[in-house]
């Protein structure tokens, strides 16, 4: 069996969206004639605004967690928002290109804060709550198919 050179390794993983981690140790480990993935628009800040419900289970946020860093820096990185038990945001939303909203309740309240202009510019994708996505399969397909289409959209807008 033939192992796969550094270069080779690299488009592959550009080709299926990863983005390989480095060390910043070591900055000069990269391998000859690989050079850095370029910093998309979508890894900018305030790019993704994620809202959630307030008092997440302990497992649901690692849960979503983990689901953020595979993702990539875009999500990992994105300011998170909570909606209290009376339906309303604990702070004021900022404007982004992007809202991935955790339940109707939260959408709701997503909608009673955000400007006109902000909705209109934004993609907002609404997918199941922490608690079901943590306990059903269907949730959790929802829940990638979502992220499959922002991570879509934020790349296109800037690419």
């Amino acid at each position: 069996m033939r192992r796969a050179d550094a270069a080779h390794r690299a488009r592959v993983l550009r080709a299926l969206g990863m983005v390989p981690w480095v060390r910043r140790a070591a900055p000069a480990a990269l391998a000859p004639g690989i050079e850095a993935a370029p910093a998309r628009g979508g890894d900018a800040p305030g790019a993704c605004v994620v809202v959630l419900p307030d008092g997440c289970a302990t497992r649901e946020l690692d849960l979503l967690g983990r689901t953020f860093g595979a993702c990539g820096a875009w999500l990992a990185r994105a300011a998170r928002l909570s909606v209290n038990a009376s339906g309303e945001l604990a702070q004021e939303p900022p404007s982004a290109r992007a809202y991935l909203v955790f339940g109707e309740t939260q959408a709701h309240a997503l909608g009673r804060r955000l400007p006109a202009e902000v909705m209109q510019r934004a993609q907002i994708v609404l997918v199941d709550e922490p608690s079901q996505v943590l306990s059903h399969a269907a949730s959790k397909r929802r829940l990638w198919i979502a992220l499959r289409t922002l991570r879509r959209a934020l790349a296109g807008a800037t690419g």
